[in-house]
């Protein structure tokens, strides 16, 4: 069996070292498109602040790791998927042969149509070169914006900080995280970086950049006007679905999968970033660019591909991220199910909030700011989707109480009370 694999992250690595646990005779190569070891994009903001070198931001330590499986790893550039001839093409000519394959290929950096964007100063921060030209250009005191505060805007912002830099925040929402947060948790984490120093402005949109005598200028469309010595573009990411072209491959945002993470070609499966497949809450086909999701993707679909028939349960929507030393969470439906009620608690001083989602008696979804010691309870009771019984009542009139709700509708025993915040 001829095992092919585009695609060098977590979910690429991982389904390459199932697929050699599940078949010890099986030729397996991973192509990734970047001259890196496969490495993992959560690690750049430890690299960025010196936290790690690069070796640390690598999926796999030990020189001989991929070897050591009987794992090829190459790195060239995939032109095109040819299901007909069951080839994977590469841009020297050369053509790859599978019997299986996974496509893999994760996201690109989106940049938004906006005139200058393309000017020297302005730095992605996706890749592991990205990081490293940010780490080259960025000195203490200099003056930095970062355009984006979504999830991978604040996982940079992160970074960014701890550079000791003149840092400020461009977000064209009305809040920061608007994909994750509430207004209530939004304007909660903007108040936070506020007071750590960093500048934040939300419901502002960047109409312009052009070279400065000193840097760059970004025009804003209420008239004003920001100067920088280095821009960081955090707008969001795209599948990298281009390779599958007049491929017959159906795609949407990302390439379709089933519950098994096939595509509509019976040998091809997709995983990771690239992958529009069911969502756990919904049942709708969705993308989940989270590193658990890649991760769990690359498990199934090896076992899938190697014959050993294994459903997929849905993605569960699910982010946790550190902001200056804030912790946020969501998963599932924290926007709230239609006709279902909802649970809230707010500690506006001490920077806590908790949200909890409602429909009938089980828990479908959450928001949690400043708790860290029951994300692991919230997440558990939304993937279970125990009827709370009793319990909702008493969650419904005081949130504090999920950790004994976890204990006592999944294991059968209560916790003490942890009482209010």
């Amino acid at each position: 069996m001829n095992y092919v694999i585009v695609g060098a992250g977590p979910a690429g690595v991982i389904a390459a070292e199932n697929l050699r646990r599940l078949d010890r005779d099986a030729k397996i190569t991973i192509i990734g498109a970047e001259a890196e070891p496969p490495y993992s994009r959560m690690a750049l903001p430890y690299f960025l602040v010196d936290n790690i070198g690069e070796d640390g931001t690598h999926l796999r330590h030990g020189p001989a790791h991929y070897e050591r499986l009987g794992i090829e790893l190459r790195h060239a550039q995939v032109r095109e998927v040819d299901p007909l001839n069951k080839n994977v093409n590469l841009h020297d000519g050369e053509a790859v042969f599978y019997d299986k394959l996974l496509i893999a290929t994760g996201s690109h950096a989106a940049r938004p149509p906006i005139p200058g964007i393309d000017l020297k100063g302005i730095e992605n921060c996706w890749t592991l070169d990205d990081a490293r030209r940010i780490a080259a250009k960025t000195k203490p005191g200099e003056r930095v914006v970062l355009m984006g505060a979504g999830f991978i805007g604040l996982i940079v912002l992160e970074a960014l900080a701890k550079r000791d830099l003149k840092l400020t925040v461009v977000e064209m929402a009305d809040r920061m995280l608007p994909r994750m947060m509430d207004e209530a948790g939004g304007a909660m984490i903007k108040r936070w970086c506020e007071r750590k120093g960093v500048t934040v402005l939300t419901s502002t949109r960047i109409t312009g950049l052009e070279e400065a005598g000193d840097g760059l200028r970004l025009a804003l469309e209420d008239g004003g006007g920001l100067k920088a010595d280095l821009v960081v573009c955090a707008t969001g990411v795209k599948p990298n679905i281009e390779l599958l072209e007049g491929s017959r491959i159906k795609t949407g945002t990302g390439v379709l999968v089933d519950h098994y993470l096939r595509t509509n070609e019976p040998d091809i499966f997709a995983a990771g970033d690239v992958a529009e497949g069911p969502d756990f809450s919904t049942g709708k086909q969705e993308i989940h660019a989270i590193q658990p999701t890649a991760s769990e993707h690359g498990r199934i679909a090896a076992l899938n591909m190697a014959g050993q028939v294994s459903r997929y349960r849905g993605s569960l929507s699910m982010n946790v991220l550190s902001t200056l030393g804030l912790v946020s969470s969501s998963y599932g439906l924290w926007m709230g199910a239609e006709g279902g009620e909802r649970a809230v608690a707010v500690n506006e001083a001490d920077f806590k909030y908790l949200r909890l989602e409602f429909e009938g008696d089980i828990l479908v979804g959450a928001l949690a700011l400043g708790l860290t010691q029951h994300v692991g309870a919230l997440r558990g009771l939304i993937q279970t989707r125990v009827k709370l019984g009793a319990w909702k009542d008493r969650l419904l009139a005081d949130p504090h109480g999920v950790m004994s709700a976890y204990l006592e509708c999944t294991q059968g025993s209560a916790a003490p009370h942890a009482g209010a915040y």
